[in-house]
């Protein structure tokens, strides 16, 4: 994978979740989700929007695949659009991805991303740290 398609999945994994308040997508959803998600990475999301914004805006395949994350955040066909047209603005416009890169580089350890997946039945996926707990996947009753 070469530089530019990392970047833009990078950019696209922290800016996902706050997407939704950084379009300001439903009435007043920006400040209540700015309140709850200040905690959990909105200052480098709204630092990478802040040079990314105008730049999507201004291409109307860019805005229409960041509106759609916005509208569902964990959809991953409308992410990996969202990761086509960043990598592709990226391309275009190096100055902007040296400047994100630098962003991404300074906050470093400030922003903990983890992604997790389940597949198979009765699966089980765990994000963080889980102590003291009895996961049960349906073959047996819990304690």
């Amino acid at each position: 994978m070469d530089a530019v398609a990392a970047l833009a999945g990078q950019l696209v994994q922290i800016l996902s979740p706050f997407l939704p308040a950084l379009l300001k997508v439903g009435e007043g959803l920006g400040t209540r989700a700015s309140q709850q998600l200040e905690d959990t990475g909105w200052d480098l999301a709204a630092k990478l929007w802040g040079r990314l914004g105008a730049k999507v805006d201004a291409r109307p395949s860019a805005k229409e695949a960041a509106t759609d994350v916005a509208a569902q955040p964990a959809d991953v066909d409308a992410q990996g659009a969202l990761r086509v047209q960043l990598r592709k603005l990226l391309v275009d416009e190096p100055r902007l991805q040296q400047e994100l890169e630098a962003l991404l580089a300074a906050s470093q350890g400030s922003v903990t991303t983890t992604t997790v997946t389940a597949s198979g039945e009765r699966s089980v996926a765990i994000g963080r740290d889980v102590h003291g707990s009895t996961i049960t996947t349906g073959d047996q009753p819990g304690p």
